[in-house]
């Protein structure tokens, strides 16, 4: 079977132990760009032994990463994927169908999210749709926590699914919801907003009521409960941080 014509742009950042494993599983594709941000545990030289090409953005945001590797592409055709991430064999067929013949310059694709090794299928994560096939003039633009690919004409959808596994641990988890917090509260403090009581209260108690009551996560056992919970805590960690800055700012004003 030949290669499928599409490039894989990948940012990485300190990823030796799961580069080989992705590159491994996206062999199906003609070309897999790491776009490295500065590692120093080893991952350039991991996926360049795995067969992939490594190019560097060190310093810059994922959405610098995404537009230097559409850049650097053999390829008209861009699948953006993350170290954590897998395009299953549906995903990789269908793609090698429709590039050919594609009636949209960009096209969601449905990812299957899994928490410590199962799948959600409710909620939030349960209808997780992102747009990752695109042709390679497109843009990727920033905000302090995620990136936003700028199509101006109309998305296609694939039936094909990446696969998705974003935390290795809780630990891992408790880790990675503290820095998205952190940049969530910095962009919101940016923009002039303060923590209200509503804000540390409500926002979470809503979040926590709306994934396990409404969306049905009490469904799914001590699991559904522990999801919503830590759904819950990310909320309010947000706001505890956009607290903090503000109380910050406070004090640099005192004489």
């Amino acid at each position: 079977m030949s290669p499928v014509p599409v490039s894989i742009v990948v940012p990485v950042r300190n990823e030796a132990e799961r580069i080989t494993t992705f590159v491994a599983m996206h062999r199906w594709a003609d070309e897999i760009i790491v776009v490295d941000n500065g590692s120093d545990d080893g991952t350039r030289a991991a996926a360049t032994a795995a067969g992939a090409r490594v190019i560097d953005c060190a310093g810059g945001t994922i959405a610098d990463a995404r537009n230097a590797g559409a850049d650097a592409a053999a390829h008209p055709w861009i699948l953006a994927l993350d170290a954590d991430e897998v395009a299953e064999a549906s995903l990789a067929g269908e793609i090698g169908e429709i590039i050919g013949n594609a009636a949209h310059d960009a096209y969601r694709i449905r990812r299957r999210n899994f928490y410590l090794g199962r799948e959600q299928v409710r909620g939030q994560w349960g209808r997780d749709r992102v747009t990752r096939l695109y042709r390679s003039h497109l843009r990727w633009s920033a905000t302090q926590v995620h990136e936003v690919l700028e199509a101006r004409t109309p998305i296609g959808d694939l039936t094909g699914t990446i696969s998705h596994e974003p935390y290795r641990d809780l630990t891992h988890h408790f880790d990675k919801m503290n820095r998205y917090a952190m940049w969530g509260a910095i962009e919101l403090h940016r923009g002039g907003r303060r923590a209200s009581v509503g804000d540390l209260l409500v926002r979470p108690t809503w979040r926590f009521l709306k994934a396990y009551l409404i969306n049905g996560s009490i469904l799914d056992g001590r699991f559904g409960l522990v999801t919503s919970l830590l759904g819950a805590q990310t909320a309010f960690m947000k706001y505890a941080h956009l607290w903090a800055l503000d109380r910050q700012r406070s004090k640099s004003r005192q004489p």
